[in-house]
């Protein structure tokens, strides 16, 4: 018993560490392809800005997706790691029609009032998986008040919930004191600083090191 619960935390770390390489993987693409863009003069643009905030907010969205249908195929055992990718991947395509319907309402989006699209560009995901977290907690539990006990006592959840309240906080800061997106290397940049997806897998990761090694 002892030593499946061994086997299964050292799983759940291997896993969380692949989340936190697609990341770093998202931010990369984001820098470059805003890089290309602003030399080829596309700045402004919206259809760069929104390839650039996807691969800078949400590109390890689709490689964490990717990932959770790879692990589902293989018949791998359910995990919080593959609860949190399929969220990431569902929630993913929410800040595509928010920006959208932004710009055609007028919304300056360079602007403070703007502040809320890299929120979602770099965020929807996060509050995709941390749905989907609560409902993997919530079968394991077979209750809400159980999964919900779970839940304030999970650093991964934890940590993904402090990241969701305070991002949007730091982006109307930013653009109250003058920041404004106006390139796209900006835009990649504005996006990975709101884009702290990486500290739950991390603590993640960090946790089941512990556990492993005790």
């Amino acid at each position: 018993m002892d030593r499946e619960k061994g086997r299964q935390e050292e799983h759940e770390e291997e896993e969380f560490g692949e989340l936190i390489k697609f990341t770093l993987a998202g931010f990369a693409g984001g820098l470059g392809l805003g890089w290309l863009l602003d030399r080829l003069g596309f700045q402004q643009n919206p259809i760069g800005e929104w390839a650039v905030r996807t691969l800078a907010g949400e590109g390890e969205s689709i490689l964490e997706g990717i990932f959770a249908i790879k692990k589902r195929l293989s018949g791998a055992t359910s995990s919080l790691a593959q609860a949190y990718g399929w969220g990431k991947l569902i929630g993913m395509t929410v800040p595509w029609w928010i920006d959208l319907f932004s710009r055609l309402l007028g919304v300056n989006v360079y602007g403070w009032e703007g502040f809320y699209i890299p929120y979602f560009y770099a965020m929807s995901d996060q509050l995709g998986a941390n749905v989907s977290g609560f409902i993997y907690l919530y079968r394991k539990e077979r209750s809400f008040f159980g999964a919900f006990k779970r839940y304030v006592r999970n650093p991964v959840m934890l940590t993904s919930l402090l990241v969701i309240l305070i991002v949007p906080l730091g982006l109307l800061t930013a653009r109250l004191l003058g920041f404004s997106p106006t390139t796209n290397l900006f835009a990649a940049l504005e996006t990975i600083a709101a884009n702290l997806c990486w500290l739950p897998p991390l603590v993640g990761m960090l946790v089941e090191r512990r556990r492993h090694q005790a």
